[in-house]
């Protein structure tokens, strides 16, 4: 495995299991598809809500998942550059020193929110 192929493997995983599972879990919720009795509550009370602003939700759930993820792997490369006290390894490849910074490989048009995850990258402007 190349240096490539190793940082977009964790992005790949990044953006299918935790990206996409949150916003998955949001549309469930909205849908009413949820089963335990713990989220009956929570489904009712969107209920209450009009499409807008089930949309505006919606962005702001997105926007926060995001803007966690972006900060998360700020936070890593910050702390591999100046501690050297973290390293992410996958198949023998440090994907923080391969990388010119995790948190930019985010984004452009073959960044890791149009390549992997389901949800595509969100329009700024939304923001």
């Amino acid at each position: 495995m190349n240096e490539r192929e190793a940082i977009d493997e964790f992005g790949k995983v990044l953006m299918n299991d935790l990206r996409d599972k949150s916003i998955d879990f949001f549309e469930l919720l909205v849908g009413r598809k949820w089963k335990s009795p713990s989220l009956q509550k929570l489904q009712t009370d969107l209920q209450s809500f009009n499409e807008e602003q089930i949309e505006i939700i919606r962005r702001i759930l997105i926007r926060s998942v995001d803007s966690g993820i972006h900060d998360f792997l700020f936070k890593l490369q910050d702390q591999a550059d100046f501690d050297n006290e973290i390293e992410i390894t996958i198949q023998g490849v440090n994907i923080i020193s391969a990388s010119d910074g995790l948190h930019g490989e985010l984004f452009t048009e073959d960044g890791w929110y149009v390549k992997f995850s389901k949800y595509g990258e969100n329009n700024k402007e939304d923001y």
